[in-house]
């Protein structure tokens, strides 16, 4: 093992820092109600939403440009009169991920809003109502849902309504056929955390307060014992003690502050702020600025301990480890234990000290076992001084993460995209003239020449730097997509001279066809009727491809901007299909007689947008955008549907396939 092995690791742990769907009607609300006497004539109409795990059922009182407010309206009539309005829960006040962080209030689990009523009549036995709601989860949002609700006056704390059980009983299968998938998606995100603190930990040994530990701990433990069995062993119980020790951080981390309170560390303000503040600590210390150390007293008092022998000392050798290697790997730990908490999951933490821990562990045990590999350690040096402020760096650009989560919660347009993409670009500008030997730091020994390891990091930071520059001009910079603001907390959303891009026949100067118009910013001819798009589609001979979309569609708004714009992507949408984007969650009234609802029979249809959604649930089995159809004239399906299809490829060769087959009928 060599230095530019260490290097090399320290690539994998860069980038790594840096960087078919089913179709299914998904229902992840059920309704229940019940009845509670106030008085001889007054009563409480209570609802009750259990909700799906993962999903966000969203507040009555919400800000236009957001998700859709819950709402209730009830069958007016001269028996009743309503006494204000429903009240509800104080649920959860944060940035919600599917509309870019915009501040709402939501409700997680199972919500309960009341409505009293006065009776009239006080002979009245049932009063009937309707709930309209929408439902997102960190990923998409479903169209808005229309349920009937009843109410058994004479029944206090009546049992859910017959609908309210029927809709329970159909979702309930849904939701263990989910389940699975969810588990799936959870699994993902834990591995996520134990890989990036897995690396994090490999870095930590890299570091001048544990590198110098191994061989002299190894040391200890192989000459001390009197075989080189106990020897091993002790060594792999040294490496558990370490274990121990952090996974019982993680473990006090959860404890304390549990699920939910994580989760609002995740999404508050002001904790971002701190999170802010104290990386930025962090990244000070590893540069150089001070040392973050914990009492002496501390490391003597252990110290003492460890002279006792047996399983107690070689445990309390690992926490001396520990406490004398904080300055090194307290900054690591804490960003770890952050981010992991910013994923609002309870077990997150316990995960990430698990992942860290195991790798500081292993070496130990592995050179107890083969001591020979010692002699293959590189010397310690000021190279290890490198190591800490790399990661410094590192933290810095992390920090500025978490201030961005609260400038857009603020709307302080005060680190839109451009900014947060150009101190971005400044931090890693400097980490790459530091690699180069061009910056020098206080705890810097004299750069006599650049190591291979050095430089080839050095070239991997150029390059990302430079990678970086176009997005000061509207570049999506799909790698970092996770870290700057979107595109539209900007102060140009499009791209400072950003030149509309694609050739074909819909330009600003053709004749648009009634019922269509140029979707800006990229001139597609599209449709927004159904029965309009497919008329022009067998007018032109060309095949349909049909966008089920929304308005609050965060995944719609990324195809469009990351993958429509492609060109090979974008000449197919302009010159080879007609486009007909059909909004679900539109609010425009039918001219006229409403038509009726095909999902609820007796009902009639409010607004434009629940035609299209009923479209999509009857004809392809499934409610959740985006989703795109490539159609014939005669409304069959050229190939099979996709929903969200990030990969420009995969989208790509789905547009020309169903193009082709259109032309082989």
């Amino acid at each position: 093992m060599n230095k530019r092995t260490f290097y090399f690791l320290l690539v994998i742990f860069t980038t790594a820092f840096s960087s078919t769907v089913k179709a299914q009607i998904l229902d992840p609300v059920s309704w229940s109600t019940s009845v509670e006497k106030i008085s001889d004539t007054e009563y409480d109409l209570v609802m009750k939403a259990t909700i799906d795990a993962s999903w966000h059922l969203y507040s009555q009182h919400l800000e236009e440009g957001g998700p859709v407010a819950t709402e209730f309206t009830f069958v007016e009539s001269e028996d009743y009169t309503l006494v204000d309005s429903p009240s509800e829960e104080e649920g959860h006040s944060a940035p919600e991920p599917a509309f870019d962080n915009m501040m709402v209030k939501y409700f997680e689990n199972s919500a309960t809003f009341k409505q009293r009523i006065k009776l009239v009549n006080k002979e009245l036995s049932v009063v009937k109502g309707e709930v309209n709601y929408m439902v997102c989860n960190d990923s998409q949002c479903l169209p808005p849902t229309y349920k009937d609700i009843v109410f058994n006056i004479k029944a206090e704390k009546a049992p859910a309504t017959t609908e309210a059980k029927k809709d329970q009983a159909t979702t309930s299968k849904e939701s263990k056929e989910k389940e699975g998938s969810e588990k799936e998606g959870s699994e993902k995100g834990l591995f996520s955390i134990f890989f990036i603190a897995f690396l994090s930990g490999f870095a930590a040994l890299l570091t001048p307060c544990v590198f110098p530990m191994i061989p002299m701990t190894v040391s200890f433990f192989t000459k001390q014992s009197k075989t080189k069995a106990k020897g091993i062993r002790n060594a792999i119980i040294y490496g558990i003690s370490i274990i121990v020790i952090y996974l019982l951080l993680g473990i006090i981390v959860s404890a304390v502050f549990g699920a939910d309170a994580l989760n609002a560390l995740s999404t508050n303000v002001w904790f971002n702020i701190i999170f802010f503040v104290l990386l930025l600590v962090f990244a000070a210390s590893f540069l150089g600025a001070f040392e973050i150390m914990l009492p002496n007293s501390w490391a003597n008092k252990v110290d003492k301990q460890a002279d006792r022998g047996g399983l107690v000392g070689i445990f309390f050798m690992a926490l001396a480890l520990a406490i004398v290697s904080f300055s090194c790997t307290g900054p690591i730990v804490g960003t770890l234990l952050v981010q992991a908490a910013s994923g609002g999951s309870q077990i997150g933490p316990i995960v990430g000290m698990f992942g860290f821990s195991l790798a500081i562990a292993l070496p130990f045990a592995l050179f107890a076992a083969f001591p020979g590999w010692l002699n293959s350690l590189p010397k310690s040096g000021g190279w290890l001084n490198s190591v800490k402020v790399v990661l410094g760096f590192l933290e810095l650009a992390l920090a500025f993460k978490f201030l961005s989560n609260a400038d857009m919660v603020l709307q302080m347009h005060l680190l839109e995209r451009e900014v947060f993409i150009a101190i971005w670009i400044a931090v890693f500008g400097a980490l790459t003239l530091y690699l180069f030997g061009k910056l020098q730091l206080p705890h810097d020994s004299p750069l006599k020449h650049i190591s291979v390891g050095r430089l080839s990091l050095g070239l991997v930071t150029l390059a990302f730097t430079i990678y970086m520059i176009p997005g000061l001009w509207g570049a999506p910079l799909n790698l970092i997509s996770a870290f700057p603001p979107p595109q539209h907390y900007s102060e140009s959303p499009y791209g400072v001279g950003n030149m509309q891009t694609g050739g074909g026949t819909a330009t600003h100067t053709q004749e648009v066809p009634e019922g269509a118009h140029l979707m800006a910013p990229h001139n597609i001819l599209a449709f927004n009727d159904y029965e309009k798009g497919l008329a022009y589609a067998k007018k032109v001979n060309k095949p349909v491809m049909i966008d089920f979309t929304g308005h609050a569609c965060v995944n719609c708004r990324k195809m469009e901007q990351n993958v429509w714009v492609k060109e090979n992507v974008l000449n197919v949408l302009k010159n080879d299909v007609v486009l007909i984007s059909l909004y679900v969650d539109e609010k425009i009234k039918f001219e006229g007689e409403a038509p009726d609802s095909k999902l609820r029979p007796g009902k009639k249809l409010r607004y434009t947008g629940q035609q299209w959604s009923e479209l999509q649930q009857i004809r392809y089995g499934t409610n959740a955008q985006p989703y795109y159809v490539l159609m014939g004239h005669d409304e069959e399906s050229l190939n099979e549907p996709v929903a969200y299809t990030p990969d420009v490829t995969e989208y790509h060769n789905w547009l020309k396939e169903g193009v082709s087959n259109f032309k082989n009928k």
